[in-house]
């Protein structure tokens, strides 16, 4: 877990074989490939219900998820 902008965030990452499809990064707006290693993030403070942070999760750049 991570502490951003004084929220909590969840980070998982995802090494490139597990990187089954393409998602559009967040932090740049492109597109983080199939086959490359990236991170999965989503809010851990359950303002809107667990579910609903899962729900929201986003694919991110490694690099984009560090210098955000």
């Amino acid at each position: 877990m991570e502490v951003r902008g004084g929220r909590e965030w969840h980070v998982q990452p995802i090494a490139a074989a597990q990187a089954l499809k393409p998602y559009r990064c967040p932090g740049c707006g492109g597109v983080v490939e199939e086959g490359v290693a990236h991170v999965v993030v989503w809010r851990a403070d359950g303002v809107l219900g667990d579910q609903a942070d899962l729900d929201a999760r986003r694919h991110w750049h490694a690099h984009c998820w560090r210098v955000a």
